[in-house]
């Protein structure tokens, strides 16, 4: 059987989303093993067909319009203890829960992916970070499969990360898994609940949204800048500046993107005018046609 007939149409790309945006994809498909992305990637390589890889939805903003080519959800979510303090994961598996288990098993590192609602993929691909640690600083191989379907293995010394960056933004072809390298510690579980904790209280944590929308500016925190500019609940249409947290845009029922990019910009132009301050979003925004090639 061609692996395009495992592709389903007009997948509801809202429904996929963090954030309850987004129009159809013209074309969604579902991988669970390694072997299958290389198969998939090889198939849109050989026949110029843009995909998007999609992994639990969050950061990301979808076009109304939905996506004109092949939305691959990355479901691969195997875990393997290859040693004591080491953790193989699949690029499919919570980011959340990672953090969650290895702070159970008293190992270090991972405490802060605790509430992270991105899949491990995503958050190797944005580096993404909170409580003073990011995902790098644990990271030490990935495999990823090129556009071509090859699967490598890159050390992280391979690899350029800073603050909210990754060569894989860089990068056509897939992450499928990566290795962490943990530390024991008798404090991990206590640390983690208290990040939990914390975070419950300062964000819209069950409110629809892609977490935070602005990058922190050298200066100091965006959502500070942004309740300074007493932009807090302030809305277009749907979408809305958190009354919880300003560096987050909820999407408070039927909000388009459109009126997600309309807010984005008035905060940015607010923040401004008022502070001197340019802030820098940092959520994806996926264009309805992208590149092939």
């Amino acid at each position: 059987m061609p692996i395009s007939d495992h592709f389903i149409q007009n997948r509801l790309l809202k429904e996929l989303s963090t954030f309850g945006i987004g129009g159809p994809a013209k074309y969604f498909v579902e991988v669970k093993q390694i072997s299958d992305m290389q198969k998939i990637l090889s198939y849109c390589n050989e026949n110029l067909v843009p995909y998007f890889i999609l992994g639990k939805g969050s950061n990301s903003l979808f076009d109304d319009r939905g996506f004109d080519g092949l939305v691959i959800s990355n479901k691969i979510d195997f875990l393997h203890k290859s040693e004591d303090l080491c953790r193989h994961v699949g690029a499919g598996y919570s980011f959340s829960l990672l953090g969650n288990q290895t702070a159970r098993q008293g190992l270090s590192g991972l405490e802060f992916a605790s509430g992270i609602p991105g899949s491990i993929g995503g958050a190797i691909f944005m580096n993404a970070g909170a409580n003073g640690r990011e995902t790098c600083e644990s990271l030490i191989e990935v495999d990823y499969v090129t556009p071509e379907g090859e699967l490598v293995h890159l050390k992280k010394s391979e690899l350029e990360f800073r603050y909210r960056y990754s060569s894989f933004q860089k990068m056509k072809g897939a992450i499928v898994g990566a290795k962490f390298v943990l530390t024991p510690s008798g404090s991990a579980r206590e640390k983690q609940l208290k990040i939990i904790d914390y975070r419950k209280k300062t964000q819209p944590y069950n409110a629809k949204s892609a977490g935070c929308v602005f990058r922190n500016p050298d200066c100091g925190a965006a959502g500070a800048l942004i309740d300074q500019s007493q932009l807090k609940g302030a809305s277009i249409g749907g979408a809305q500046v958190s009354s919880v947290h300003a560096n987050f845009v909820i999407n408070t029922g039927n909000a388009t993107a459109l009126e997600v990019l309309e807010l984005i910009k008035l905060i940015s132009k607010t923040v401004h005018e008022k502070t001197g301050v340019e802030l820098e979003s940092e959520v994806r925004l996926i264009p309805y046609k992208m590149d092939s090639g």
